[in-house]
């Protein structure tokens, strides 16, 4: 029942072959039996199971919200949650308990999902690991998985593999089976990226589609709230819900249509498949270049046109980034001074000194570094040669997607990382600014121009880990973006972590040394 879809588990409630409390414990034993993974840095134990059993009481008198009622999900913590810390897994917040839930999280709240805890990931958000954190790296479920030990004769308690980043706590939770779907927020990458090396589906909806209210904000003008789950059908089911206008939240859009349930037999003969020359990358994989090619060959024997198109600002599109991100980061670190709320230093010999010690004790070095370039790149005498300039070239950027699709073209097929995942002790040597720019280049443009995204599991590598293939879409089109994508995952036919995986039941039930460990009522 673990494996099982959205649909399939909603249905097994109505047929009483499964109730929302026994679901809600066999997820959280399966939490416990996968500590070693440290996807979680709060599991909600008690609140879950009360929730699961108020979803079995309107299962019972026939009245459930929807498709969503007595489905268990996790949450990325980095969104707001009423009376549950949110941490960002940052010391400065380690103790930050909010007063109200994000709205994408209230909306799920509604509809009657079983909130089972709030998920790892790099501290603020900043990193394409999930190893900078403090709480801790997370670990990839696929280096417990039967293909990788057997084809690398890894010990996956020393050659595990990162899950990705940001968001790598809510991929490895749903990857692991102990949620059915899960948020993450995306800015350059960030959902797309761990969805990719865990082999579950994420989304990327068009900028505004989601309110981010609630979401603590690392670059607002590229923040997304993502949807993981095990298939394209859960995403939709999920976007459809959680879509809309949000009065606390400016920049959302009205849904342009509602989202209804995806089609099993959507036919591609009508559709145009674009492949950027460009995102033939230095770096890129052969096995993910062979099977980017796959999936268009799998397009153009369906009938589909398939056709290379050019973007040529994307060779731009990693610096114009991180100029961009570092000045946003740098405005909206700002807001964590110790006065109102988070971690306060000690240091009392002046409100100066309070400040900086507040900031240095409560930042690792990674924010540090980024507030530091955002507030040199907007200095008075630095401020035209580097923010106004890589605002120019953001616009290029969305301009040259805007010829593509008005060229004809539906959707773009691109990978969604340079390759599988890297063992932990390998993706650490190098420095966070470095690993980023690596792993965001195929999916940062996106979130420059406010498209939709998907990224889809397509196949196991050499060393049986995920490989997956992203698709982009025009603006505000996310429910055709999904029928392709779930054309895709039809006809690729990915294998469940499931059926893969190491008979061993669990790892190092500590968890990862060092790591916290709360439980929330």
């Amino acid at each position: 029942m673990l494996s099982r879809t959205i649909k399939e588990v909603s249905l097994a409630f109505r047929e009483g072959r499964i109730s929302p409390t026994e679901l809600c414990r066999k997820c959280l034993d399966r939490i416990k039996k996968t500590q070693h993974l440290n996807a979680y840095i709060t599991v909600t134990e008690e609140l879950a199971l009360q929730q699961a059993q108020q979803a079995e009481a309107r299962l019972l008198k026939g009245s459930p919200r929807g498709p969503l009622d007595g489905i268990p999900f996790a949450v990325k913590d980095n969104f707001s949650t009423e009376n549950i810390k949110t941490t960002c897994a940052s010391r400065m917040l380690a103790d930050y308990t909010p007063p109200y839930n994000a709205t994408v999280v209230q909306k799920l709240l509604d509809q009657g999902a079983v909130l089972m805890g709030k998920t790892n990931m790099d501290e603020f958000a900043m990193g394409a690991g999930s190893t900078d954190g403090v709480f801790g790296p997370v670990k990839n479920p696929w280096s417990y998985a039967a293909p990788y030990r057997e084809r690398t004769g890894a010990s996956p308690d020393s050659d595990w593999v990162i899950s990705g980043g940001s968001s790598g706590g809510s991929a490895a939770a749903v990857a692991s089976l102990t949620s059915y779907l899960a948020l993450g927020s995306d800015t350059g990458g960030s959902t797309r990226n761990p969805g990719a090396l865990c082999g579950v589906v994420a989304l990327k909806p068009t900028y505004g589609l989601l309110s981010r209210h609630g979401l603590i904000p690392l670059v607002n003008s590229m923040d997304v709230p993502g949807i993981l789950t095990r298939s394209v059908s859960d995403a939709a089911v999920v976007l459809g819900i959680l879509q809309g206008r949000d009065i606390q939240d400016s920049t959302t859009v009205s849904t342009p249509a509602p989202l209804t349930e995806l089609p099993e037999d959507f036919d591609v003969k009508n559709i145009c498949v674009g492949i950027p020359k460009e995102y033939h990358a230095p770096g890129l994989s052969e096995e993910t270049r062979a099977h980017w090619s796959r999936v268009a060959d799998l397009f153009e024997r369906a009938g589909a046109r398939v056709e290379q198109v050019s973007l040529p600002h994307t060779q731009h599109s990693i610096v114009c980034y991180h100029v961009l991100c570092c000045a946003e980061v740098a405005s909206n670190m700002a807001r964590f001074d110790g006065l109102e709320y988070g971690h306060r230093s000690q240091a009392d010999s002046s409100t100066e000194a309070m400040y900086a010690s507040t900031r240095h004790e409560g930042f690792n070095d990674v924010v540090r570094g980024r507030i530091l370039c955002g507030n040199y790149y907007l200095l008075k005498k630095n401020y035209q040669h580097y923010f106004v300039k890589a605002q120019k070239v953001r616009r290029l950027i969305a301009d040259d997607f805007r010829r593509a699709f008005g060229s004809g073209v539906d959707v773009l097929l691109t990978p969604t990382t340079l390759s599988d995942a890297a063992r932990y002790r390998h993706f650490v040597q190098e420095d966070n600014r470095a690993r980023s720019s690596q792993e965001d280049v195929f999916t940062q443009c996106a979130n420059m121009a406010g498209l939709p995204a998907v990224s889809v599991p397509t196949a196991l590598s050499r060393r049986g880990l995920p490989i997956s293939l992203q698709l982009i879409g025009p603006a505000l089109r996310d429910g055709e973006l999904l029928r392709v994508a779930q054309w895709v995952e039809q006809r690729v036919g990915f294998p469940s972590i499931g059926d893969c995986e190491d008979s061993r039941e669990s790892g190092d039930e500590t968890g990862v040394a060092g790591t916290e460990r709360t439980s929330a009522a």
